[in-house]
């Protein structure tokens, strides 16, 4: 018996079972904010991870609704961070509520509330 295959697939079963988890955690977030529909809260929590997933590969354009109610244009990343920078702190697990990203434009960290977020280009 090969236990290394058996080890491949049961970390790309983690990688599987983790990224649901994520999708849920921010689509019940969503839900608890905002009181909208269930299936408008899971569409956007897919679209929010499917941000997040492509600002680890690049730069991407998106907008989301500030905390003083006007809309913000965005180019995010999450590769390439300047050293020594973590989005995450040990020993914290993290935040489902919030969206952290570096901004390219402004140079530095921004995050905003996951309900908020609006469309990416």
């Amino acid at each position: 018996m090969n236990t290394n295959k058996t080890t491949s697939e049961s970390k790309n079963m983690n990688n599987k079972q983790s990224f649901r988890v994520r999708v849920m955690k921010y689509a019940w977030q969503i839900f608890k904010n905002t009181k909208i529909y269930w299936r408008h809260c899971m569409r956007l929590a897919w679209e929010i991870y499917r941000v997040s997933k492509a600002m680890k590969k690049g730069v991407v354009v998106f907008y989301y609704k500030k905390a003083d109610g006007t809309t913000r244009r965005a180019e995010g990343t999450l590769q390439n961070l300047p050293s020594g920078t973590s989005l995450v702190k040990k020993g914290k697990t993290p935040s489902y509520k919030t969206m952290t990203y570096y901004d390219v434009e402004k140079k530095g960290f921004r995050c905003f509330k996951i309900e908020n977020y609006i469309c990416s280009i």
